[in-house]
């Protein structure tokens, strides 16, 4: 019999994405440069999970962010096809990248710019759009096969 139309269908179940701090992925599933792998990082602020990715790039170091604006509440998203970059962010490139489909800023996982709270440069530089800086970082580390989450800036 089906549901009259004023039942909302049920709600999909959450993904059950891994929760750090702690081990959020091993090696072998990040094997391939570019392998990225989204988990949920416990933010000490305000107590609540945050999206996060880590990213497994070219030069053999994991990359791990926060994936929601610095400064706002869109969430970001990596985007591994470059028609994509070119067609939805007005941005040409030859590798993947991290887009904030609000403001269309298009972050560059090889490069680095300002914006630490030290005063330092972050992963993540601003190539395209209007971003105020590169998304949170998320210190990776890696003790043999286990890839870690250790904490956000």
């Amino acid at each position: 019999m089906a549901q009259p139309a004023s039942v909302a269908p049920a709600p999909k179940p959450a993904k059950n994405l891994p929760m750090g701090p702690g081990i959020i992925a091993s090696t072998k599933e990040l094997a391939k440069p570019w392998a990225s792998k989204r988990f949920l990082f416990s933010n000490a602020v305000s107590g609540g999970p945050v999206p996060a990715m880590v990213v497994h790039l070219p030069n053999g170091q994991y990359w791990g962010i926060s994936m929601v604006e610095p400064f706002g509440t869109c969430e970001l998203e990596y985007v591994t096809d470059p028609r994509v970059l070119a067609s939805e962010y007005g941005f040409r490139t030859s590798h993947p990248m991290v887009g904030d489909p609000c403001t269309h800023t298009v972050y560059d996982l090889l490069q680095y710019d300002g914006g630490a709270p030290d005063g330092g440069l972050v992963r993540g530089a601003i190539v395209h759009g209007t971003g105020v800086r590169p998304p949170l970082a998320i210190e990776i580390e890696v003790s043999g096969k286990e890839i870690r989450a250790i904490r956000m800036e």
